[in-house]
């Protein structure tokens, strides 16, 4: 059992974040159960920001593309067509549950600068008075290597620190870190990571989805750079989304520092 660190349950303000793998392709179906969570605590007052991946993946089927391409112009075009029908795909759910939905783009250099960060932060902030839940993402389509997060996991880290959130939940493909990547004979799970824990002693990978930009590396890092801002991190696997905002002990939780 993970040690909470966080009472979801009765947290005021959470981010979550969400990759492509987690919602496109075969996983397309888990959207409805993840809105589904999401509405079920912003209903009880929680004020939810998610920051969801999967502009490109959207994109990739409707043009009739099987693989991620590898230039930067194919996958700015992917994610201006994906882009919009992922949002559609969420408000879809999200009407359901009598909520709207508030899209958000970003690049590095928003929350890198100063005056645009302080926007940035300004305008999510009246979204959440209004009880809107905004929907975070990368702006794919204009971001270049330069400007770039380079993963969602970094950009939903920012977005925790900016706001100020109570915490901050990472959702994977797995349930939680383990010594050892999961699919190894000895893996255990990992229930809490100490803020000056460095991790030398795990085994930890990258992405095998051909979809996302993540993995648990970038995960971890993020959670690192959310804990050094005094936000504790919960990593669990999308399908574990409901019981960790309800407060049961999923996961594992990053310590933040005091």
């Amino acid at each position: 059992m993970a040690q909470q660190i966080v009472n979801l349950a009765t947290a005021k303000r959470v981010v979550v974040k969400v990759g492509s793998s987690s919602i496109s392709g075969d996983n397309a179906g888990q959207l409805g159960s993840l809105v589904a969570s999401l509405a079920t605590a912003h209903q009880r007052g929680t004020q939810i920001i998610l920051v969801s991946s999967g502009a490109i993946a959207t994109g990739m089927p409707l043009l009739g593309l099987t693989a991620k391409p590898e230039d930067l112009p194919t996958s700015q075009a992917l994610a201006a067509v994906g882009q919009s029908r992922l949002i559609a795909r969420y408000q879809q759910v999200l009407e359901q549950f009598g909520i709207i939905a508030g899209q958000v783009l970003l690049t590095a250099d928003d929350l890198d600068g100063q005056e645009t960060s302080a926007n940035a932060k300004l305008a999510m902030e009246r979204l959440l008075e209004l009880r809107v839940l905004p929907i975070v993402n990368e702006n794919d389509t204009v971001a270049t290597a330069e400007i770039r997060f380079g993963d969602n996991d970094r950009l939903a880290a920012q977005v925790a620190v900016l706001l100020q959130a109570d915490a901050l939940v990472l959702l994977s493909d797995v349930d939680a870190l383990y010594t050892a990547p999961p699919s190894e004979a000895g893996a255990e799970r990992i229930p809490v990571v100490a803020f000056d824990d460095d991790l030398s002693h795990v085994q930890i990978g990258g992405t095998s989805t051909g979809v996302g930009t993540g993995g648990a590396m970038t995960k971890v890092t993020a959670a690192k750079l959310a804990n050094g801002s005094g936000i504790p991190v919960l990593l669990t696997s999308t399908a574990n989304v409901s019981p960790a905002l309800s407060d049961e002990s999923v996961g594992t939780w990053f310590q933040a520092k005091k």
